[in-house]
């Protein structure tokens, strides 16, 4: 039920724990920077979400810095979706020509969650007023792994992790589990081909005439959809296991429900965050 001001004292629903706590314990996490100049020593953004997701007790699949370039970014979002169940991407998130992170994100994503760039936007208006809106950090499911895209300044960064993902994560994996992931069947019907339509009625046979037979019909498309949704299903979760020893498969979050890992969850303290000027 939703809370109305003045309606008495708000009472918070015990779901939401009891779902967070029935996520998966450990969550495999990959971490792109999108930049054309940081380097792995001067990037702080992905060095602070790298101590915080092992200090969560996750997996790190892979950290890897890419250009601020379109066909790179595209290239290694597609070939790391079925290696994790979490993206976390820094950079190229604004309004410069250079600035090409959000096109490619949002063309990905098959079930977008706006209300993880609406939170985002409201705690930086909360440090930073209305250079906030400069901001176009997004988030949703792609077919494979959950991928939030944030700002490549520490602070934004710090503020996307402390104030939104860092207690919602297995929130988010267990819903994934819970409901399924898209595309992990065939997609419904369009109303035209939901049905074929009835063959006519054959009209009466005279007495003594042989029965005349109807020639065999092509495959309908039912069936072709069907095979065919079927044929991408299963190459869509035929996993290969790599060299990289940091690599345990390409079947993404249908790993946990296969394993069936669950346990509390692990609330760490951190400190407050402050203001950046480069956000």
């Amino acid at each position: 039920m939703t809370h109305l001001p003045g309606s008495g004292p708000f009472t918070p629903s015990t779901a939401t724990p009891q779902h967070r706590a029935a996520g998966p314990e450990v969550i495999r996490a990959v971490i792109l920077t999108i930049s054309d100049t940081r380097t792995p020593a001067t990037d702080t953004s992905g060095q602070y979400l790298k101590n915080e997701l092992q200090q969560a007790g996750h997996e790190l699949v892979e950290y890897l810095i890419v250009k601020d370039d379109a066909v790179e970014i595209r290239a290694a979002l597609t070939r790391l979706v079925h290696r994790a169940d979490l993206i976390l991407t820094s950079g190229g998130t604004g309004i410069a020509g250079r600035d090409v992170t959000i096109p490619v994100v949002e063309s990905m994503l098959v079930k977008p969650i706006p209300g993880f760039g609406e939170l985002f936007r409201m705690l930086s208006y909360q440090q930073v007023r209305g250079a906030a809106m400069l901001s176009r950090a997004t988030g949703g499911l792609t077919r494979g792994a959950l991928l939030f895209a944030m700002p490549g300044s520490l602070n934004a960064v710090q503020t996307a992790w402390e104030g939104i993902l860092k207690d919602e994560l297995r929130h988010l994996v267990f819903e994934v589990l819970r409901q399924g992931q898209p595309g992990s069947a065939s997609p419904p019907l369009p109303a035209t081909m939901a049905a074929p339509a009835a063959a006519p009625a054959m009209p009466p046979t005279p007495a003594g005439t042989p029965p005349v037979h109807p020639a065999p019909a092509a495959p309908g498309l039912l069936s072709t959809h069907i095979n065919q949704g079927a044929s991408a299903g299963i190459g869509r979760h035929a996993g290969v296991i790599g060299s990289d020893p940091l690599v345990h498969g390409a079947a993404g979050l249908g790993r946990h429900a296969a394993t069936g890992e669950h346990s509390a969850l692990k609330d760490t303290a951190k400190d407050t965050v402050k203001d950046d000027p480069q956000r």
